[in-house]
């Protein structure tokens, strides 16, 4: 099952970060995608297709309010 995920999107990946938050916001889409740390603020750096294995679930779109 292939998600596309967009710019500002919420994605909760299958560890959580160090900070112990498990919500990440994409903030770079391409060949890698950067996502921030909901919590701390942290951003990695993670190639596209690592990414698609280690993401759980789209928590929320980036087009939802609120």
């Amino acid at each position: 099952m292939t998600v596309n995920y967009a710019l500002g999107d919420t994605v909760q990946l299958k560890k959580p970060h160090a900070c112990g938050a498990n919500e990440w916001v994409v903030i770079r889409m391409g060949m890698d995608i950067r996502v921030k740390c909901a919590r701390c603020g942290h951003s990695v750096l993670i190639p596209r297709v690592r990414f698609d294995r280690i993401v759980r679930k789209l928590l929320k779109p980036a087009d939802s309010e609120g």
